[in-house]
This record gives C-alpha cells, sequence and structure tokens, in this order.
C-alpha cells in the first residue's frame, strides 16, 4: 500500500500547513479513514489535504492539479478542485495538494435509495465528462484498452473470486466484450476509476465524484461501466436512455468492464476480510451486489 517510510500524521499535516499555507494552519485536521494512493485529512469544513503514500501518488495529484481546474466548470456534480499546492520539503520529501472537500458518504458505506434520480444524475455527469479531449490529455497506462487486451487480469480475478455455480454466465459476458467492436470514436475525457468508494451519496442519490487520479483520454465504456458497479438493481436502461450516446458495442464492452470491476471489488473485499495489506472489506459485498447486477441485467 505505501512506500513511504515517514508516518504522516495530524502534527505533521498542521506543521506543513504551518510552514507553507499559514493562513489555512489554524483549521481543524481530522484524519479521513480508507484512500489508496493518497492519505486525507479534512481540512475545516470545506478542504481537505491529500498526502501520498504511494510511489505513483506524486504523478496522479499532478495530474489532477493540471486537469481538474479545466474540467470542474463543465461537470454537474461537485468534484475535488486543487486550491494549494504543497511543495516537496525536508519534512516531507514530496508534492501533496489542498483541494476542496466533496460532502457525502462514500458509497462503499452508504447506499443509494433514489435509483432513478441517481441514474439520471450519473448519466448527465458523464454525458458532461465525455467530451473530446486535447491532443495532450494523460493517456492511461494500466487501464483504458479494449477488453481483449485485459483477458490476464479478467483471468486472475475470475479464478480467484467467482462462485462457482456462475462461472459459465460470468465467462459469456467477458466473453461478449471480448467480442466487441473496438471504440472508433475520438479519445474522450474518462474518470477510469469509478467504483463504490470513489462517489459520494447524500438524500439517498448520487451527490459528488471523487479520485480523478486515473482519469485518461480514451473509451467511454470504461466510465459507463458504472451503470452496473455503482448504481442499483433495475437503473441500467434508464442510464443508458438519458446517456444517449452509447452504441451496442460500447454498452458490450460497458458491461463486460463491470464485470471486470466487480471481481476486483470483491478480490479486494476478500483480502481484506484475511487481513491482507491493501484490502478493503467493504468492498467484498459492494462488488457481488454489482456482479449480480451485471448478471441480471442483460443487454439493453
Amino acid at each position: 500500500m505505501t512506500d513511504s517510510e515517514i508516518e504522516i500524521t495530524a502534527d505533521l499535516v498542521h506543521d506543513l500547513l504551518q510552514e507553507q499555507h499559514p493562513d489555512l494552519a489554524g483549521l481543524a485536521i481530522r484524519e479521513v479513514a480508507g484512500g489508496w494512493d493518497n492519505q486525507q485529512w479534512r481540512l475545516g469544513d470545506e478542504l481537505a489535504v491529500r498526502m501520498p503514500r504511494t510511489g505513483r501518488a506524486p504523478d496522479l495529484q499532478r495530474k489532477e492539479c493540471r486537469w481538474l481546474p479545466f474540467l470542474v466548470p463543465r461537470l454537474p456534480l461537485p468534484v475535488p478542485n486543487p486550491v494549494r499546492i504543497g511543495e516537496p520539503s525536508a519534512r516531507f520529501p514530496k508534492p501533496w495538494t489542498v483541494m476542496t472537500w466533496v460532502p457525502g458518504e462514500p458509497l462503499d458505506y452508504s447506499s443509494i435509495s433514489r435509483g432513478d434520480h441517481a441514474a439520471d444524475t450519473l448519466a448527465c455527469f458523464l454525458k458532461a465528462l465525455h467530451v473530446e479531449a486535447p491532443a495532450d490529455a494523460p493517456i492511461s497506462e494500466d487501464r483504458g484498452d479494449h477488453p481483449k487486451k485485459c483477458t490476464d487480469g479478467f483471468d486472475h480475478f475470475f479464478r480467484a473470486v467467482v462462485p462457482d455455480d456462475l462461472t459459465d454466465e460470468v465467462r459469456a459476458v467477458w466473453d461478449d466484450a471480448v467480442a466487441a467492436p473496438e471504440w472508433e470514436g475520438p479519445p474522450l475525457w474518462v474518470h477510469g476509476d469509478l467504483h463504490p468508494a470513489n462517489v459520494v451519496v447524500s438524500d439517498g442519490t448520487l451527490s459528488g465524484v471523487i479520485d480523478f487520479g486515473d482519469m485518461f483520454a480514451g473509451d467511454p465504456a470504461w466510465d459507463l461501466a458504472a451503470a452496473w458497479v455503482i448504481l442499483p438493481a433495475g437503473t441500467a436502461s434508464r442510464f443508458f436512455d438519458v446517456y444517449a450516446q452509447a452504441d451496442q458495442g460500447t454498452i458490450r464492452r460497458a458491461r463486460g468492464l463491470a464485470a471486470l470491476k466487480s471481481l476486483f471489488l470483491m478480490l479486494m473485499g476478500q483480502n481484506g476480510d484475511r487481513g491482507l495489506p491493501g484490502g478493503k472489506p467493504a468492498w467484498g459485498p459492494a462488488g457481488r451486489a454489482a456482479l449480480d447486477r451485471v448478471l441480471q441485467g442483460g443487454l439493453l
């Protein structure tokens, strides 16, 4: 999970703020549970400090700082927006950021009760995000490919977590995605990592999207998988009707990628139950529920 030898504490965050952004140092600091590449601290009521704790985290933060200010004005949901940059120093040798705080409860610790509203909200958000990206937009090194190029990862997750009674159904969904046509449109802006821990919920519906570190320009199917991974059962058709920009090939790829993401969540949940590094116990039930939606939903 981490390559940092420095313990990130509230005192360290306060001292870094005092040195580089003293006008923020008087705000209350509270650690936020969760996070993968970054450890997050709530700063007052409206801000958050994100401290990198993996080798790739600084580059992800730089990407967010470069592109989120460009994307935020067009997005209809709150997302984190960088407001300050912390420079590497003797106290902490990596860059860090102060972002706006997105209120709400992460979906892996909550639920959506207003399914139709959430489907409309997510569809409108992705329609606004999925516009043609500029030539210098980032390209992902570990996601964004056609499903046929992701078979090794799928097979690993498949062997690790798929129940014996579901193997044929899950394999059929994946094989259909592998056989689907490739994305032929221009590279579009893609969040790249939509799953229950990266969206927040308020009043029973989606109220924000977080963690854009994996954003890239490419195939929107990687985000459209959220129709099954995030939304409640029975709402995928409504989502795609409102989104109104996905052909059948894109939907087939998205459904296969939803199966892939579901299995990943199940594996992280399994690792969490076993106490392994990086495991997320809450992700297991979320992943299994998403897989059930994939298998029950069929093609639209």
